[in-house]
């Protein structure tokens, strides 16, 4: 994001000209104040016309992203283009997650209708042309294993392959269902450590290494359930059934995961 160090514009379209040059793609409202020499209601109207144009997009108040050509059709250029940047913004700590990371491990044949975030707190959604940001809350952003990904812009906090498997278990119903989270497991399982997903669970909730445990056995991947189950044999842990939005079906948990498959993947 372009920073105090941009000083004396006076066209915000030379300013955005010289950040593009550059490579950053990003600024805010500070930046842009203390960077152009005219008034608050220039710059302003300056903003509102290349907003017009298709020259700028702003996901958030107060932050703008500059659109280059070849994204002009779309609105804008992809999230991962500045979601650090905005991310900074809002103060927030995050990291792209569910099928958003899944797709960047190749375990989503198909392009997420959203890019996904997990943040520390809820918030809105945001929007930049046709893409849109959805964001989930985590309790363990801070500590969770992520990777930083190289962007065209930079770079971005991404989900760990282990992390990404917990997180789709976590929020089935933004991850298109329990058939969907089945494949995306399978498809994630050759990315997945044993080692790394135990570490892992150690700090997930019981159900949650339950259902992961379950659907990697189902998968027939016994090389990374087995550690799974031996981090439930250090806990007490009930029967869950596999989709707590569900009625359970008449019958018993199913083998040592003590799951409920009531969904009938």
């Amino acid at each position: 994001m372009a920073t105090s160090s941009t000083q004396g514009y006076d066209s915000l379209g030379s300013f955005v000209d010289d950040l593009q040059a550059t490579g950053t793609y990003t600024f805010s409202l500070a930046g842009l104040r203390t960077a152009l020499v005219v008034s608050e209601i220039a710059a302003a109207n300056a903003v509102r016309r290349l907003k017009e144009r298709g020259r700028l997009v702003s996901p958030r108040r107060g932050f703008y992203v500059i659109v280059p050509m070849e994204y002009r059709a779309s609105g804008s250029p992809p999230p991962s283009w500045f979601i650090d940047d905005l991310m900074r913004f809002l103060g927030q700590p995050y990291y792209v997650g569910l099928l958003s990371a899944a797709l960047l491990y190749g375990a989503s044949h198909q392009q997420p209708m959203v890019f996904q975030v997990v943040t520390d707190r809820p918030t809105r959604s945001a929007t930049a042309g046709r893409s849109r940001i959805e964001y989930h809350v985590s309790r363990q952003v801070n500590g969770s294993d992520v990777t930083e990904m190289q962007t065209e812009t930079g770079s971005m906090r991404v989900s760990a392959p282990e992390t990404t498997a917990f997180d789709v278990v976590r929020y089935p119903s933004a991850c298109g269902g329990w058939s969907n989270v089945a494949t995306v497991l399978a498809e994630l399982a050759e990315r997945l450590d044993p080692q790394r997903l135990a570490a892992v669970a150690g700090g997930m909730k019981t159900p949650e290494v339950q259902r992961l445990g379950y659907l990697l056995d189902q998968a027939g991947h016994p090389r990374l359930a087995d550690p799974l189950l031996r981090t439930l044999a250090a806990r007490r842990y009930r029967p869950v059934r596999l989709s707590a939005e569900s009625s359970p079906p008449v019958g018993l948990p199913e083998g040592p995961w003590r799951v409920i498959d009531n969904v009938l993947l």
